[in-house]
């Protein structure tokens, strides 16, 4: 299926882009072929120009008028095949038709005689052209209209901006929002008016359109649904692999759950079931100290047993929504004192010490005082777990004032000189099921629920537990709770 995915990716994308180049393509064709017809209009307009110039002059010549002495005719110069020049008048009362028919016959011999010169007269045109101003050559209004119409017509009805420029790329007029930057330059389009000039008097027209890019975009949108819908199976894809992976590693955390719980349970039952094969022998009945050594055993044996069983009926609390607490107010400073006091004999059987700071001035807290205690063994009870062999066992209760933003809570901190904790097994730890991989030690036993339960219950009381730990160094664990005033 990924593979399938970025085929199908890849496949759009480069449909898109082809896409993309042919309108791109399109678009430069149509507004060329725009620019072009411009400027031939523009040069059909001067070539009628100059032919219209021409007419009228002769138009003049061939006009009836008064002479000087007062008579009326018609003054012709005119040039024949053979190059001989003429002078001809015509004098007295003519008739208009007649005239009118003389004059078509003289222009039609003059055209006729004209025909032959048509590149002499062509290059004359040029000549005088390129003598004019490009202003009156090229009106920016005829200009205007021009690009419009032509751009039309190749069905390129958007907005645009154009200049006038000379060789050198000085502008000679402009409209009022030509004003180009660096990344129109992609969208400018450039043609040469009248190329027929000398190289030293040429000028271009320069056009650039704006909504360009919207307008590529425009032609390309249909795509876009399919990108989307494209999207969605793609994350669909990734959030069911996910919960496939989220899944396989919850049943693997499970299966060592089940493992670890197995043989938690096999010790204290295998003990209890030896104990009471012992007591079925009639020697041991006789001696009342093997007697004692035995309901020892089999009380102690019980008593781990129960506490295993409490362990895993926590785990029941995780798949409710709330727990059921008993809050009642207590002194946080007593209570932690009071589990110090307790948890005292255990840390000094491995060589440890234990002390208690508690500088909170106010730590009256509202909990359930079972799941509270039950909280800080946990936290003591992992610091003795995985303690180093190399040095000592260190730990420290804190408690002390903290105020922010107007709440006043209590800080508790448990700090211990343990191997510590990498980097990423703290984003975890409070996973249920979830242990650190110096825990699989044969020596250190557990479900994985301890740390689980302590970020539960700590939740449901309205507080916030954190935690800091580096590598072979110590771990310190951060829990604030709000006070309740009395």
């Amino acid at each position: 299926m990924a593979l399938t995915f970025v085929g199908l990716l890849y496949v759009q994308i480069m449909y898109m882009n082809n896409m993309k180049k042919m309108r791109d393509d399109q678009f430069a064709e149509g507004v060329k072929r725009s620019l072009y017809a411009v400027t031939t209009r523009l040069e059909q307009d001067e070539t009628k120009h100059f032919l219209e110039q021409d007419i009228a002059q002769m138009e003049t010549q061939f006009y009836p008028r008064t002479n000087s002495d007062g008579s009326v005719g018609i003054n012709y110069n005119f040039t024949t095949s053979e190059g001989i020049n003429y002078d001809l008048t015509l004098k007295g009362n003519i008739d208009r038709k007649t005239t009118n028919s003389s004059m078509r016959d003289i222009m039609r011999g003059k055209y006729l005689y004209q025909k032959g010169l048509l590149d002499e007269v062509i290059l004359n045109i040029i000549n005088q052209s390129s003598n004019r101003p490009i202003s009156e050559r090229a009106d920016s209004a005829e200009v205007a209209g021009y690009l419009r119409s032509e751009l039309d017509n190749n069905g390129l009805s958007l907005p645009f901006e154009f200049a006038v420029v000379n060789r050198v790329g000085g502008v000679v007029y402009r409209s009022s929002d030509y004003h180009p930057t660096f990344k129109d330059e992609n969208s400018m389009f450039v043609q040469t008016l009248f190329p027929n000039d000398p190289k030293n008097k040429m000028y271009y027209l320069k056009v650039y359109f704006p909504t360009k890019s919207d307008y590529i975009f425009d032609s390309i949108r249909f795509m876009i649904p399919s990108f989307i819908f494209t999207f969605i199976l793609l994350v669909t894809f990734v959030c069911t692999i996910v919960l496939a992976f989220r899944q396989k590693k919850l049943t693997e955390m499970k299966n060592d759950f089940i493992n670890n719980m197995t043989h938690e349970f096999k010790t204290p039952i295998s003990t209890i079931s030896l104990a009471a094969q012992m007591l079925n022998d009639n020697a041991v009945l006789k001696s009342p100290a093997m007697l004692s050594h035995i309901s020892t055993v089999i009380n102690d044996e019980t008593k781990r047993l129960r506490f295993q069983v409490e362990k895993v009926l926590q785990m029941s609390m995780f798949e409710r929504q709330k727990a059921t607490l008993r809050l009642q107010t207590v002194d946080a400073n007593v209570l932690i004192a009071n589990i110090t006091s307790t948890f005292k004999l255990k840390v000094e059987k491995y060589g440890g010490r234990i002390e208690a700071i508690l500088g909170a001035t106010d730590s009256t807290i509202n909990v359930d005082e079972m799941h509270f205690t039950n909280v800080i063994f946990n936290l003591l009870d992992n610091a003795v777990k995985y303690r180093r062999e190399d040095v000592p066992l260190r730990l420290s209760v804190t408690t002390r004032d903290l105020t922010s933003h107007g709440n006043e809570r209590i800080e508790i901190t448990i700090h211990d000189n343990g191997i510590g904790m990498k980097k990423e097994d703290l984003k975890k730890i409070f996973e249920k099921f979830y242990r650190v991989s110096t825990g699989n030690r044969h020596d250190v036993k557990g479900f994985g629920l301890g740390l689980a339960y302590v970020k539960k219950m700590v939740g449901e009381l309205g507080g916030e537990i954190s935690v800091e730990s580096e590598l072979n160094v110590g771990t310190k664990f951060i829990i604030t709770l709000p006070i309740t005033k009395n």
